[in-house]
């Protein structure tokens, strides 16, 4: 029997997150996802089970002409932790889901990082 990707990318995004609530401390999450056009990034309190603020290629502020590139994660880094900010949040667990930390996972979180939030 084959397993299909989706399948194996669901299996890494449970691995990933049962990791994250043991280490938790009660901080929001930063969960992230990407499609092939767009990047979303999303502040959850996991206790609440709500959304504190989220950024997204497709909102109205987001400057850049192309949603799917490396500049593009790491804007919507900036704008999630201004965001976050706002919202009286500082410190928070980031939650890459399925995908590996590299290129636009990595561009977002290192931005996120250098526009004040901690994780």
């Amino acid at each position: 029997m084959t397993i299909s990707s989706s399948d194996l990318a669901k299996r890494r995004r449970t691995r990933t997150r049962a990791k994250l609530k043991k280490v938790s401390n009660m901080r929001p999450r930063l969960s992230v996802f990407r499609s092939s056009k767009h990047i979303y990034a999303q502040l959850i309190d996991d206790i609440e089970g709500r959304t504190i603020t989220q950024a997204s290629t497709k909102d109205k502020e987001f400057k850049g002409d192309k949603g799917s590139n490396v500049e593009a994660a790491s804007e919507i880094g900036k704008m999630v932790a201004e965001r976050a900010k706002k919202a009286g949040v500082s410190k928070v667990i980031f939650d890459r889901g399925s995908y590996m930390y590299h290129g636009r996972i990595k561009a977002l979180a290192e931005s996120a990082r250098e526009a004040g939030l901690n994780f």
